[in-house]
């Protein structure tokens, strides 16, 4: 018996993604829309990579990390969605456990990567409104390295230690998961072993490079909206808190979903809502950043409004050569 065990341990090599069901006439619609945020969100967040780049006035620490942060969602959403859209327009539903880990491993890396970027931009919002005389010095090029550096570091740190537990466990049946993606908490729950200590591991290394960086950010908005509050005139606390509202809004967007998808109790409700919630923020978070960002920034529109007055130019004179 022992040996059959073993033998269902070892043949394990693919897993099973349910994601939305296998209705036909759903997967087309799921696929054209997915395709649609896909294409959206790739555009939209290689733009604000080029427009930090290419224009000198926003090179500033705020743009640097808007920057880092855009950079980081294209990744995030390269590490599902392509995948998903093969799923929808082939049918075919299995992952290898390897291609499986490697997924998780990823979007452990980036959601915990942002959850660090989102913390320093907060501070650097904090330091802007509250230390305004002290920002230019504070917060210099070097340390604006520094802090961008320390957020992938911390995320990649964040997750290996998990998928290199996950590494030394054995698979059982099934191989079933009932997600659109390869989730931690979905995976461990196929394994042989006793997964309590890895879902203690996982708490707490959650814990450890998760709420550090929720509690800056929640700290620094409580005296960010203090600081606005006791600014005397309605134009200057609108003003001054235009400048981390788009911020705050992404902040609310992310921290809310993945308070309701793994801190809330698992009722029976909330257990069928899960997926919805997960879309929220590994899909539709990175698709917002870029139209929430700016749609409201001054000078995000004006340096997209250049570099379209260049494109064009380069245009009509590519033309005129034609011409002649």
């Amino acid at each position: 018996m022992a040996d059959k065990e073993q033998g269902n341990q070892t043949s394990l090599t693919e897993f099973i993604l349910l994601g939305f069901g296998n209705n036909p006439r759903l997967q087309i619609l799921l696929f054209l829309l997915i395709l649609v945020i896909y294409i959206v969100t790739m555009a939209g967040n290689i733009l604000i990579v080029v427009l930090v780049v290419t224009d000198r006035h926003l090179h500033t620490p705020m743009y640097f990390f808007l920057g880092n942060l855009s950079c980081l969602e294209t990744c995030y959403t390269s590490a599902l969605l392509p995948r998903m859209l093969a799923s929808l327009l082939t049918g075919d539903r299995t992952i290898s456990v390897g291609g499986c880990i490697t997924q998780c491993y990823f979007v452990g890396f980036f959601a915990a990567t942002e959850c660090y970027l989102l913390a320093v931009m907060s501070y650097d919002r904090y330091l802007a409104i509250c230390k305004p005389l002290h920002y230019a010095t504070l917060m210099n090029g070097s340390f604006c390295l520094q802090l961008a550096a320390g957020s992938w570091i911390n995320g990649f740190l964040a997750i290996i230690i998990i998928v290199s537990l996950m590494l030394q466990l054995t698979f059982c049946g099934p191989n079933e998961i009932n997600h659109f993606f390869c989730e931690s908490t979905q995976i461990i729950n196929l394994y042989c072993n006793d997964i309590y200590q890895v879902e203690l591991v996982i708490t707490t290394m959650a814990a450890l490079f998760t709420l550090p960086p929720f509690a800056l950010t929640g700290t620094s908005y409580v005296c960010i909206i203090s600081t606005v509050l006791q600014i005397p005139s309605t134009t200057g606390r609108r003003k001054a808190f235009s400048t981390c509202s788009s911020h705050l809004i992404m902040v609310t967007i992310f921290y809310g979903t993945l308070i309701i998808v793994y801190l809330l109790p698992k009722s029976n409700t909330l257990r069928d809502l899960n997926e919805v919630f997960s879309v929220f923020y590994a899909v539709l978070t990175p698709m917002a950043n870029p139209f929430i960002y700016s749609l409201r920034n001054k000078e995000v529109k004006e340096a997209l409004r250049k570099i379209v007055s260049k494109c064009v130019d380069f245009i009509r004179i590519q033309k005129c050569y034609c011409i002649f």
